[in-house]
């Protein structure tokens, strides 16, 4: 906006220069006058709709393609988005040790993207990409505590193992129906107990997340006892009921 009104004064101020040049010339100057007069008027009319077109725009998604010149990402809504990338984009990445751009950028990364949106195209020109690591919110059972190194083992609803590593800063709250939620803390994890974890994947060992927060729930049933019930009840050709 401070844009468009710093081009209208700069264009309003030239058309004002003309209109007096205009006034103080010959009348044989008259047509080639009026004709610039209507060309300025032309290109204020452009430019103004020009910029009613672009708007500044952040967009946050998933990549599925990458070239040199253009990112494709899916973003939250599984929208495909066009993000065209020149000279003047900045790339980041809180993991890059030295310098980072678009050749660094592979697919599957979650990128934050800020540029100006162009309404009738519908492309995204980029002047900050930012690579986003987004927590992981886990529901599952705690398979193994190992107490030396501060670490547990949980399963997934899919029976998929992972090590959640447990940190000083990590958060552990305790859920009940009498207490609500209360603080606890590592000695407190039982195997088999339901847990909610949320934490990051760590930069270096994908298979091990660092647990920003937990959450235990005693008295829910987890979800591996829940498996197994299902899995002996279909067995024995009785009906469940989910």
């Amino acid at each position: 906006m401070k844009t468009l009104i710093i081009l209208l004064t700069i264009l309003t101020a030239y058309y004002l220069l003309l209109t007096t040049a205009s006034n103080a010339q010959t009348p044989t100057e008259t047509s080639d006058i009026k004709e610039l007069k209507e060309q300025l008027i032309e290109n204020i009319a452009s430019r103004v709709a020009e910029l009613n077109l672009v708007e500044k725009r952040g967009i946050i998604g998933t990549v599925t393609d990458v070239s040199n010149t253009q990112i494709v990402l899916s973003d939250t809504k599984n929208n495909t988005r066009f993000i065209d990338v020149d000279e003047l984009t900045k790339f980041s990445s809180p993991s890059a040790k030295g310098s980072f751009g678009i050749s660094d950028i592979t697919k599957d990364t979650t990128l934050g993207v800020l540029g100006l949106y162009n309404k009738e195209s519908r492309r995204l020109l980029a002047r900050f990409v930012n690579v986003i690591v987004l927590p992981k919110f886990i529901h599952s059972t705690v398979d193994s505590i190992d107490s030396k190194n501060f670490t547990l083992d949980i399963i997934t609803e899919e029976g998929k193992k992972t090590t959640i590593d447990v940190q000083t800063s990590t958060k552990i709250l305790f859920y009940s129906k009498e207490a609500g939620i209360t603080r606890s803390g590592f000695s407190k994890i039982k195997e088999n107990e339901h847990i909610i974890v949320i934490g990051f994947v760590d930069v270096k060992n994908k298979d091990i997340i660092i647990a920003e927060r937990i959450i235990l729930f005693p008295e829910i049933p987890s979800v591996l006892r829940l498996n197994q019930t299902t899995t002996s009840s279909t067995e024995s050709g009785e009906k469940v009921t989910p």
